[in-house]
């Protein structure tokens, strides 16, 4: 890893698995951390590893998942089995040279795993250790197990995502679990800030619920202070500025957003449309908003004339304009490769992978990636550097705890 990413010389171990803590720390890895992931070890010779290893439907030549890529990228893997003495001194011996130990497990297992700060400010008083789990480690419901589609139904999201009228519908992407992930990096990233300056560590707690729920941001603001509950809108329209919904053009559907006064105003004009400037019901935005389904059929009609192609050049840079592409227009967009945003990494199954580049960029370049790791490649290089010999790491793997 070049030592010149902020974090090069940062150790993090992290005992985590399917996808919102290993989002997380994929970033820190991105960023020049040493992340080590603990992954439970095969037994008798089957299962082991992260559960998301096991994810399919799309597999590399020796079986590994290409799910498992998409956020384990950077990273080195050491199998441990934390329930026994022998894997409990390893762990706490490395503890003892990194900078944090990050988990995204049930609530009820940090303490009973020794991976909380007072299990570990022993061996290293200046240890952050961070926790993401379901509901927290403080409530009743620690024990709880829960993942992204249920955060998304409490929290509200499901009952605000859809038409007018459909039944409740999630995100198509496990947003919860992306977002817990950031949030969890920037609590680990403040505390460990503070522990390089005062020498002393620290839990830091996210969890999915907490983090849904925060996300709810100015509706939940509407709602606590006015008592006013946001209501889904025809065709994912904003719910006060209009027009800014998604329209049809005569190839497809796209998104123009006319969150601005002005951008209402120069649509207009480049439409060839300054009728609609001088008509009294589109005069405001409270005017617009009120007669929105009028105006939706009127811009339909102009829009339908014309292929999105047209209307995106006829419009880009004068007013927010997308075309609403099916998943595979996204990926093949000619845009990602000129933001470098596609990127190819080897792997040892498989002569390349196409993944996705880190959004951070850093003095104008994009994060370098190499592919995640197989199950233990590094077990024995880290217990090496931990002073276990040949001898002793064979007996370790013998008796199941690597």
């Amino acid at each position: 890893m070049s030592p010149s990413l902020p974090l090069a010389g940062f150790r993090v171990i992290s005992a985590e698995q399917y996808g919102a803590g290993p989002y997380g720390t994929m970033h820190l890895a991105q960023l020049g951390a040493e992340v080590i992931k603990i992954e439970p070890p095969r037994k008798d010779g089957k299962g082991g590893g992260d559960t998301a290893r096991a994810v399919g439907p799309h597999f590399l030549s020796k079986g590994e998942s290409l799910y498992f890529q998409a956020f384990n990228l950077n990273k080195k893997s050491l199998t441990l089995d934390l329930r026994t003495d022998e894997g409990q001194d390893i762990f706490r011996k490395l503890a003892a040279t990194s900078h944090v130990v990050a988990n995204n497990m049930r609530g009820d297992l940090p303490e009973k795993l020794g991976l909380t700060y007072d299990a570990v400010k022993d061996v290293n008083p200046a240890l952050v250790c961070a926790h993401l789990s379901a509901y927290g480690r403080d409530n009743e419901r620690s024990k709880w197990p829960g993942y992204d589609y249920l955060m998304q139904a409490e929290a509200g999201y499901c009952a605000v995502t859809g038409e007018p009228g459909s039944e409740p519908q999630r995100m198509g992407l496990s947003m919860v679990d992306f977002m817990t992930g950031t949030l969890f990096t920037i609590g680990l990233l403040a505390a460990l800030t503070d522990a390089q300056r005062t020498g002393k560590g620290r839990d830091v707690d996210t969890d999915l619920l907490s983090a849904a729920v925060h996300q709810t941001s100015y509706p939940a603001l509407w709602y606590m202070n006015e008592g006013d509950e946001t209501q889904r809108t025809p065709r994912s329209a904003h719910p006060t500025a209009t027009p800014s919904q998604m329209f049809k053009a005569a190839d497809g559907w796209m998104f123009v957003m006319c969150q601005l006064p002005k951008f209402w105003d120069i649509l207009t004009q480049r439409m060839g449309r300054d009728d609609l400037l001088s008509d009294a019901r589109f005069a405001s935005n409270a005017d617009r908003l009120a007669n929105r389904e009028v105006l939706t059929q009127i811009l339909d009609d102009e829009f339908t004339q014309k292929p999105m192609a047209h209307w995106q050049e006829l419009l880009a840079g004068f007013v927010p304009v997308a075309p609403v592409y099916e998943l595979a227009d996204a990926m093949d967009s000619p845009w990602l490769k000129t933001i470098g945003m596609r990127d190819t990494v080897e792997h040892p199954d498989h002569k390349s992978i196409d993944v996705l580049a880190s959004p951070i960029k850093l003095d104008g370049k994009r994060l370098p990636n190499r592919a995640a790791p197989l199950l233990g490649a590094d077990s024995d290089a880290i217990l090496d550097e931990l002073g276990y010999d040949g001898d002793a790491i064979a007996k370790l793997r013998s008796g199941g705890v690597i």
